[in-house]
């Protein structure tokens, strides 16, 4: 195949920079625990003991969506401090809310990511066997 490129000899040039801070001046969180809730209008805000804000669209939970904000504020936080609990006996709510599956991706999304996928030698030798029992 012929083409009309030409080709370069030009190095290609690598910039490097020094760096800053070593990676032990990072902070990684290793829990996730809740110190404070507050909603507003559209959110759930949950800030957590490192300091973190997580920030929920209500929509994402229908219970607490549809309900009054008065009912909203009557929330409990577990012992553990990693739930958000409405008590139906207080209120018209009757749900709860992990904090860990709003900092992580979804179980089913987990599933698709991860789920073992067959070779393609696997396939083909499958075809193969197909074809065979036809015949």
């Amino acid at each position: 195949m012929v083409t009309n490129v030409k080709q370069m000899d030009e190095k290609t040039q690598v910039k490097r920079y020094k760096v800053q801070c070593s990676i032990d001046e990072y902070t990684f969180p290793k829990e996730a625990v809740i110190h404070a809730v507050r909603f507003d209008e559209k959110h759930i805000h949950v800030e957590l003991t490192d300091q973190r804000i997580i920030s929920i669209p209500l929509w994402w939970i229908p219970t607490v969506y549809n309900a009054a904000m008065e009912d909203r504020e009557k929330y409990e936080i577990s012992q553990n401090r990693t739930m958000i609990i409405w008590n139906p006996d207080k209120c018209s709510i009757n749900d709860e809310i992990n904090i860990m599956d709003y900092l992580r991706p979804a179980r089913d999304e987990i599933r698709a990511i991860y789920t073992p996928r067959e070779s393609k030698r696997q396939v083909a030798e499958t075809k193969s066997k197909v074809k065979l029992k036809k015949k």
